[in-house]
């Protein structure tokens, strides 16, 4: 036997000889259906699982996350957040963990910025680069000089006078007390340095009187003692400066001379007056704070929280609105364009998953705002294959409402960072998987073709032999 021979003999694919082709083998009607519907069934699942095998899937998994050394036992927060109706001045920010550790350095990392009453930016709130200096034993014994102000004659005395400056008070407050003998002797000096009737004017509102309540909820007077400039062509829409300064005869009165020398038009007319000239203003028409910061905190369960807090005011938390908009909450390095592009639309959401979310106090009832918040670290490698993944930080957030007589309104932003990292790579279907596959398709479609095939012709046989032997009747 030959070579050649010998390798024909393991042929598995044997052929009829041409010659017996036409005896051995026939050709039917329900064949040639079978086939055609045999190839459009094999064209389908063809071009399906090509389709499938152009496709990536993501395959994802949960590990345990840990940490190399103590540099990754931290994690950076960055947050922005405005506040409407709080002034930086005292907007206090404080973070801490549920092992009552508190951050020593986080106002350096902390920034406000002023914002008027539509919302728009006056400038960086610079705090006070010293304690300010307040006379606290001053005494007065003479008659009051300063107007005595309530809702029946608060706008006739307002149109009244070129400037009036007016001191929001409340008679409990301790600050306020200190205060009003200097008010008095402050409102007797300039009145005695500023003969003209119509000039200028030192007023003050008792904010628990049921005759000037109402001036001081139309004001926002929330923190005592507040002190805020008129002008006598002021509109509704007018915003008031409050002053920030010293509380002393001296710095009261050379404050109060900047306003006598705007109405006299000696100097350009402002809202914004640094009288002693150490860079921080010491008024300004500012109602709203945006509060920015970046942090670096544990990996362990914390809170950050924003509240209202001063060494020489006192506040009425019945009337404190930190009603606020989320303009950015994220954990974790800011991410690339790149990194944006990479991941998942899902992941994505969930980086930012705060932002731009407002949150409404109810007026005039004390209410703090709780916001709960799950961080989960991802990882997720780019299509590229590179072997360094994308790390985000992504987060589910719940907030409520607390409403309570007695309760400092507050923000407070738990947070707690989940020892989990979940892991998203794309997924390739192998090439050898989608020819085996084909295979499967074409010998699966053929063989169920020709068993129906099969099966259908012995239903005919059997159909006709009986309608030979007269039975189908």
């Amino acid at each position: 036997m030959s070579f050649l021979q010998a390798i024909k003999s393991v042929d598995f694919y044997r052929k009829l000889k041409k010659d017996l082709q036409q005896e051995l083998t026939e050709a039917s009607a329900i064949g040639a259906g079978l086939s055609l519907m045999a190839a459009l069934v094999m064209l389908f699942l063809i071009f399906a699982e090509f389709s499938t095998y152009l496709t990536p899937t993501i395959e994802s998994k949960v590990v345990l996350d840990h940490f190399e050394n103590s540099v990754d036992d931290t994690l950076q927060v960055n947050f922005n957040i405005t506040f409407p109706h709080l002034k930086c001045e005292y907007a206090s920010v404080d973070a801490t963990n549920f092992m009552g550790t508190h951050d020593a350095g986080l106002a350096a990392r902390v920034s406000k910025v002023k914002l008027d009453d539509a919302g728009a930016i006056l400038g960086k709130h610079v705090d006070p680069k010293k304690e300010a200096k307040h006379t606290l034993n001053e005494k007065h014994d003479g008659p009051e000089s300063a107007l005595q102000l309530t809702t029946d004659n608060f706008e006739a005395k307002h149109h009244q006078y070129d400037v009036m400056i007016v001191n929001f008070f409340a008679p409990w407050c301790h600050w306020c007390q200190k205060l009003a003998p200097v008010w008095e002797q402050s409102s007797q000096a300039i009145g005695e340095k500023h003969t003209d009737d119509n000039l200028i004017a030192l007023g003050k509102v008792d904010c628990t009187a049921t005759e000037s309540e109402s001036l001081c909820i139309k004001y926002r007077i929330d923190a005592f003692p507040t002190i805020l400039v008129f002008r006598k062509d002021d509109t509704g829409t007018t915003q008031h400066e409050s002053y920030h300064g010293e509380r002393s005869v001296n710095a009261i009165t050379g404050w109060a001379e900047h306003f006598i020398a705007q109405a006299k038009k000696a100097i350009p007319a402002t809202r914004t007056v640094d009288a002693n000239k150490d860079g921080v203003a010491d008024s300004h028409h500012a109602t709203g704070c945006m509060v920015s910061g970046l942090l670096h905190v544990q990996r362990a369960p914390g809170m950050l929280k924003i509240q209202a807090m001063s060494d020489s005011h006192e506040f009425n938390w019945e009337t404190m609105d930190v009603s606020h908009v989320i303009n950015h909450l994220s954990f974790g390095p800011f991410l690339s364009e790149h990194a944006w592009q990479v991941l998942p639309a899902h992941i994505a959401a969930s980086v930012g998953a705060l932002d731009d979310k407002v949150f409404s106090s109810d007026q005039h009832i004390p209410t703090t705002h709780e916001h709960f918040v799950k961080v989960v670290r991802h990882e997720v490698t780019p299509p590229s294959g590179a072997k360094d993944p994308v790390v985000s930080y992504g987060y589910v957030a719940h907030s409520n409402n607390i409403q309570k007589a007695g309760e400092v309104p507050t923000i407070r932003l738990n947070y707690d960072i989940l020892p989990i990292v979940v892991n998203y790579a794309e997924k390739r279907q192998a090439f050898y998987h989608f020819i085996t596959q084909l295979c499967a398709i074409v010998g699966g479609v053929f063989t169920v073709a020709g068993i129906v095939a099969s099966l259908m012709d012995k239903g005919v046989q059997a159909i006709r032999k009986k309608q030979e032997l007269g039975k189908l009747g």
